[in-house]
């Protein structure tokens, strides 16, 4: 089959791809540009960057790829869209946003995105805008295919009800995580019933809404988001690992920028270390692997902190941690000045760690916040409801941020004293 007009290659492959996969038992291929996306460099480098960074430490089987994740998003997108009169440009829009909404993940991506101040939605933005085989592979539909692909990403596209596929409340992307992650954690948290709400998707005045038979299929997902942040996404043994990593980015940067002579040099991280721009193609070289070797390597380094923080992440050697209030700005200035007695540098062993989530919430007028897309029931007569205002488990949780503050320090490190502190603060 071919699309005239603008449309400059074959659409549809001869024959249909099927991948078996765990989550959602077949992800199905029948786009020519979905299978070239799939098998171009930048796809394949998901391989080697693990969906959920360090919580490997924690859940031994959290061992999936974001490719395996970006796969699973593309398919439960062309689920949705199959429901949908679109035309075949936005199908195939939808489609490749959602295959490739992750690409711009690096390594242990939020962790190092913290220290380097690097943002994997506008390296996503690059990759498909660039000289990428990606983007030639997008090309290949229409001149300005890439553009609109990168403008799904950014949430600049003007049909918003596209963007929202990608990037909302109850979006291709959280669905499948969702479910991944449970399964690959061994957790039942995340589970619900993803075949309801998509049988019960609708569309109405240019939103995608949910038939009000659904409500309760809602409620479950909703929960199942809540309880994966705190059960998972957030257990303290993963945070205190991601802790000490960003610790090992922070004292490498630290160390190249004051001239220490590594002895084994970190060749690759040299441009996130300079505070400058950093070349497509370095970026696109780095991985989860790259990571994991220079990390071994400076464990042999004579910079004590280095070296003691490498192989506190390499072996599992991972900081303790208390609950702590934040507001206690006395006690927080007190263990400083003990870790310093101590001879302890407070700056890579003593952190302030305080994830917080919003598990829903949606803009009302008069606020002065981003605007949050509801999540709308059609009811019986047809009018539109937003969610907490049916749902009571919904309302109860609603608008509600909570957060988690927690202090991590090397317990094999402290005297008594600070730990008799940080046990009674």
């Amino acid at each position: 089959m071919y699309k005239t007009d603008h449309m400059k290659t074959p659409i549809l492959l001869d024959e249909e791809k099927v991948f078996k996969d765990p989550v959602h038992r077949y992800i199905h291929v029948r786009y020519k540009v979905i299978w070239d996306l799939i098998n171009s460099r930048e796809f394949q480098r998901l391989r080697r960057i693990r969906q959920l960074g360090t919580s490997h430490y924690t859940f031994h089987g959290a061992e999936h790829s974001r490719l395996n994740h970006s796969l699973g998003v593309y398919e439960v997108m062309r689920r949705m869209v199959s429901k949908f009169n679109l035309s075949e440009e936005e199908t195939l829009l939808c489609l490749c946003s959602a295959l490739l909404h992750d690409i711009g993940h690096g390594p242990f991506s939020h962790s190092f995105e913290k220290v380097f101040k690097t943002d994997h939605e506008q390296w996503t933005q690059r990759i498909i805008e660039g000289n990428t085989e990606v983007h030639h592979i997008l090309r290949e539909i229409s001149d300005d295919f890439p553009k609109k692909v990168s403008e799904v990403i950014g949430k600049t596209y003007p049909n918003k009800m596209v963007v929202s596929l990608i990037t909302s409340q109850f979006d291709a992307d959280r669905m499948d995580y969702l479910l991944r992650d449970a399964y690959y954690t061994g957790v039942n948290y995340g589970n619900f019933d993803m075949e309801r709400i998509l049988r019960l998707l609708r569309i109405v005045d240019d939103q995608v809404v949910i038939k009000h038979s659904g409500m309760h299929a809602m409620e479950d997902y909703i929960v199942s988001r809540y309880q994966m942040y705190w059960q998972v996404y957030f257990h303290p043994v993963t945070r205190s690992a991601e802790v000490i990593l960003r610790k090992i980015f922070q004292r490498a940067k630290e160390l190249y920028q004051n001239g220490y002579p590594f002895r084994t040099y970190p060749e690759p991280m040299v441009s996130f270390f300079k505070d400058g721009d950093i070349p497509l193609d370095q970026y696109l070289e780095f991985e989860e692997s790259t990571v994991f070797y220079y990390i071994g390597e400076w464990c042999k380094e004579s910079d004590t902190i280095f070296s003691d923080l490498c192989q506190r992440f390499l072996y599992r050697r991972l900081f303790k941690y208390v609950q702590y209030d934040p507001n206690d700005y006395r006690t927080w200035a007190d263990l400083q000045d003990l870790f310093l007695k101590q001879g302890i540098d407070p700056r890579y062993y003593l952190e302030l760690d305080s994830p917080s989530d919003l598990p829903y919430d949606f803009y009302q007028m008069g606020q002065e916040e981003e605007e949050k897309l509801p999540i709308l029931l059609e009811m019986p007569d047809g009018s539109l409801e937003e969610l907490s205002n049916q749902s009571i488990i919904v309302k109860a949780i609603s608008g509600k941020r909570r957060f988690d503050h927690k202090l991590y320090f090397p317990d094999d490190l402290v005297s008594e004293e600070i730990r008799s502190r940080l046990r009674g603060n």
